[in-house]
C-alpha cells in the first residue's frame, strides 16, 4: 500500500523560513484548507495518509519531505541545512520507525529531501543551498551497500533540485533548465516548463496522475498534450512559504 506521510500547518507558519521568495503575510486558515484538500486529493488516488499534528515550534514543518529520504529498505533522516529546522525530525523519525528501520546523516552534512530525485534505484541529488558535498557522501554511503546510486547535481537559482525539475515517469523529466544542470541525466526525455512559470517544475506523480498546482494552467496543458492524466489542487496559499506540491508529503510503499 502506498503510504504518504503528511503534518498539518503549523500556526508559526508566517516564521518559516524563505530563500528564493519575497516574503508575503499567509493566511493561516487558507493554508490549512489548502493542506486538507491535498491530503484529500492525495487519499483520492490511492494513498493512504498518515497525517502527523501541527508543531508549534517549528513552522516549516508541514514540508515533512525534507527531513527524511525514503527507500525500499530503510529511512535516512537528514541533517537539514535550515538549522531552525533540524527540530523537526524527532516526531517524524517516530511516525517512520513504523515502516522503516531509521539510519541518521551526521555533522558536517547537509542535506535535504527536497533536493533527493529517486528514479528506480537511482537517486539524483540536488548540490544546493540547503544540501551540501558531505550530505551527497554520507547518504551514498548508506545507500550504496543496498544497490542504490547517487548521483549529484548542481542547482542554481532555486531552493532544492525539485523546484528545478521532477520525474514525470517512463523517463521524463519536467525541468525548468536554466537551474540545473542537466548533464548528468541526458538519457531523460526533457519536458519544459511553460516560459512564464519557471517555477513550475515542482509536480507529483503518484496514482497514475500528475498533481500540478493550479497556479501554472499553462505547463498543466503542456503536459496534458503530452497524454498524462493533470490533476490540479491550490496551494497558492503554502507556496508563499516556498512550497511545491512535492514537500507536503513523503511518499513511500507501505
Amino acid at each position: 500500500m502506498l503510504i504518504a506521510i503528511t503534518r498539518a500547518v503549523s500556526p508559526a507558519i508566517n516564521q518559516c523560513e524563505i530563500g528564493f521568495i519575497e516574503r508575503q503575510a499567509i493566511d493561516l486558515a487558507n493554508a490549512s484548507q489548502q493542506h486538507r484538500q491535498y491530503e484529500s486529493l492525495l487519499a483520492e488516488l490511492g494513498a493512504k495518509v498518515v497525517s502527523l499534528l501541527a508543531e508549534p515550534d517549528y513552522p516549516d514543518s508541514v514540508f515533512v519531505e525534507d527531513p527524511a529520504v525514503v527507500v525500499d529498505e530503510v529511512a535516512i533522516m537528514t541533517r537539514m541545512g535550515a538549522a531552525p529546522r533540524r527540530g523537526e525530525s524527532e516526531s517524524l523519525a517516530r511516525a517512520l520507525a513504523d515502516y522503516r528501520p531509521l539510519r541518521w546523516l551526521r555533522e558536517p552534512a547537509t542535506l535535504e529531501g527536497g533536493d533527493v530525485m529517486r528514479i528506480g534505484r537511482t537517486l539524483y541529488v540536488g548540490v544546493s543551498h540547503r544540501t551540501n558535498r558531505a550530505g551527497i557522501e554520507q547518504l551514498a554511503g548508506e545507500l550504496g551497500p543496498l544497490g542504490y546510486t547517487v548521483v549529484p547535481v548542481a542547482v542554481r537559482g532555486a531552493l532544492h533540485l525539485k523546484s528545478a525539475c521532477c520525474s514525470l515517469g517512463d523517463g521524463v523529466i519536467l525541468a525548468n533548465r536554466a537551474w540545473l544542470d542537466l548533464d548528468a541525466m541526458a538519457q531523460f526525455r526533457i519536458v519544459d516548463v511553460a516560459p512564464e512559470e519557471d517555477r513550475a517544475a515542482n509536480v507529483l506523480s503518484i496514482g497514475g496522475s500528475v498533481i500540478v498546482p493550479a497556479s501554472y494552467p499553462q505547463t498543466a496543458e503542456i503536459l496534458e498534450r503530452s497524454g498524462l492524466r493533470v490533476r490540479t489542487v491550490d496551494v497558492s496559499e503554502l507556496m508563499k512559504a516556498e512550497a511545491g506540491v512535492t514537500c507536503c508529503s513523503l511518499i513511500f510503499e507501505g
